[in-house]
C-alpha cells in the first residue's frame, strides 16, 4: 500500500495532508474532496472549490493514485490540462488546481505499517478507466456559487450570509465558472 501527501498554501499558512487508500470515506475506494463536509472525506473551504469537486482513487495493481473529476460545471487541472472528465495519474511534482487553490502532490511513497484486512471485506477499489478528454488551460475565470435550491448564482461573499433571492444556506452549493476574464 501507498499514501500520498499534498501541500498548498492557505492565506498565508503552509498547509499538508497526507492520504491514505484505506482511510474511511463516504464513497469506498475513493477519497472525496471539495467544500461540503456531508459528502467530503476532505474538505477545503477556499470559495472557488465546489461542494463535490474531485476524488482521489489508489489502483494498487499499478501502485498509483489517480485523480477523478466530479464536477462539470468547474473541473479541475492537473499539471496544467483541463479534466474534463475520467481519471488521470498523479506523479510527485503533480499540480492540481480546484478552482483557484493549487495542491501539490509532494510525496507518493510505500506506507510503513502493516494493516490487516478481513477476508470478508468487498474489493474497495474500482476499476479505473482512462482520461476521456484533456484541453488547454484557459485564462483565469470568475467563480460564483449556484444555489441548490433556486439555481440563481451569488459571488462568493454570500457564502456565509445565503442565496440573496430564496435564503438558502450556499455551504452546499455548486462552484460555477462564471466567465473568463
Amino acid at each position: 500500500m501507498y499514501e500520498i501527501t499534498l501541500a498548498w498554501t492557505q492565506g498565508e499558512q503552509a498547509e499538508t495532508k497526507t492520504l491514505h487508500p484505506w482511510q474511511a470515506s463516504k464513497q469506498p475506494g475513493a477519497i472525496r474532496i471539495g467544500r461540503d463536509p456531508e459528502r467530503c472525506d476532505w474538505v477545503l473551504s477556499h470559495p472557488t472549490v465546489s461542494g463535490l469537486h474531485v476524488e482521489i482513487i489508489f489502483q494498487p495493481e499499478q501502485h498509483q493514485f489517480y485523480l477523478r473529476n466530479l464536477r462539470a460545471q468547474n473541473p479541475p487541472f492537473v499539471d496544467g490540462f483541463l479534466l474534463e472528465q475520467g481519471e488521470l495519474v498523479l506523479q510527485v511534482g503533480s499540480k492540481i488546481r480546484l478552482g483557484q487553490l493549487e495542491l501539490h502532490v509532494t510525496a507518493i511513497a510505500p506506507i510503513k505499517t502493516t494493516v490487516l484486512l478481513s477476508p470478508q471485506l468487498p474489493t474497495l477499489i474500482p476499476t479505473l478507466s482512462r482520461p476521456l478528454a484533456l484541453t488547454a488551460p484557459p485564462t483565469l475565470s470568475t467563480y460564483g456559487l449556484q444555489c441548490p435550491k433556486c439555481h440563481q448564482t451569488s459571488p462568493y461573499e454570500h457564502l456565509q450570509s445565503g442565496c440573496p433571492w430564496c435564503g438558502t444556506s450556499l455551504a452546499a452549493a455548486a462552484s460555477v465558472i462564471l466567465s473568463p476574464r
